[in-house]
């Protein structure tokens, strides 16, 4: 087995009083700024989520823009009400990272039909809604996927592997990343025979579900499974415990790959207990800011921003990982 700050306190004072109170506003620089950016965010539900929000608040203050923010606790109705607030309150750019990637077309037409340009971050939405957005800032998923399973190739070669069974931990279903990274994952291995999945189950993106999607599929599969692929950093921390207490070794016994790149994983990769992590990194804020910026002056943008993103794994010398910030 291988395995706008918005005004002042009397401003916000009056946001609540419209009944915004599940919405933050920050911003660090004129009491007036230029530009007031709406954005929804979708949770705190990991450690990439907490340090995207952090970019996004730490670039506005830096870039002078007036930014209301409100999280989602992982729930789309609270996004659509959210994106119906700032439509009501008149900013001039909406941003949200969509929970799915369905049921955006009703609230998406009002704030088309306020004049008012919606920026998609992280996450993309369904095709027949994409005319109602300007632009999509954020990783390439699917493209993650294959450096997921390009390493497996790799791995495999390594070790001389002539059959190769893996497990899947999805993230949400329906999410723009986990379709993405499973599509370019299974695109990656469908040419090599010895590859084969085992079953993928729908871990959310959480810690939690991470640990009970392992013991379900060790309960099921048990020594048969060769490799773990993981959608996010969290579902993999949370599942390497259950590995250990099967009496198996993560990153020896079981070849486990994980996306996202945030430290803890890092460290993880570090000690040897992940195998590989492909880098889907949460600071979109400076690009989001700049385009919210090209928005308000008319400009065009591009359709799609994706950053740069590389992959860490046993194949380089770890210790020269530089902190990752989140």
């Amino acid at each position: 087995m291988f395995r706008k700050r918005i005004a002042a306190a009397v401003f916000f004072a009056g946001l609540l009083a419209m009944g915004m109170a599940g919405c933050e506003n920050k911003g660090d620089t004129a009491s007036d700024p230029e530009l007031l950016l709406g954005f929804s965010q979708i949770g705190t539900e990991s450690a990439w989520r907490i340090g995207n929000t952090v970019d996004i608040e730490e670039q506005a203050a830096n870039y002078g823009i007036g930014l209301m923010l409100e999280n989602a606790n992982q729930k789309q109705e609270n996004q659509i009400d959210a994106i119906r607030r700032f439509i009501a309150y008149k900013v001039d750019v909406i941003a949200f990272s969509p929970i799915v990637e369905e049921g955006w077309d009703n609230v998406l037409k009002e704030a088309q039909d306020a004049g008012i340009p919606v920026v998609l971050v992280d996450r993309d939405i369904s095709e027949n809604e994409k005319d109602l957005t300007t632009c999509l800032i954020g990783a390439d998923f699917y493209k993650e996927g294959v450096m997921a399973g390009e390493y497996l190739i790799r791995k495999a070669d390594s070790l001389g592997l002539e059959q190769v069974n893996i497990v899947e931990i999805t993230g949400t279903e329906n999410s723009t990343p986990m379709m993405q990274r499973q599509a370019g994952f299974m695109d990656a291995i469908a040419g090599d025979e010895r590859m084969t999945v085992l079953e993928s189950i729908d871990g959310d993106f959480l810690k939690s579900r991470g640990a009970e999607c392992m013991r379900y599929l060790l309960d099921t599969y048990g020594e048969d499974i060769d490799v773990v692929f993981s959608h996010n950093d969290e579902m993999t921390i949370g599942a390497l415990p259950e590995i250990e207490r099967a009496g198996f070794e993560p990153g020896k016994d079981i070849i486990i790959i994980s996306i996202d790149g945030g430290q803890e994983a890092i460290n993880v990769l570090k000690q040897g207990k992940i195998n590989c992590v492909v880098e889907c990194t949460p600071k979109l804020g400076k690009a989001l800011m700049e385009t919210a910026l090209k928005l308000k002056a008319g400009q065009e943008v591009d359709a799609v921003i994706h950053p740069e993103e590389q992959v860490f794994s046993d194949e380089q010398d770890t210790s020269l990982i530089a902190p990752r910030g989140y």
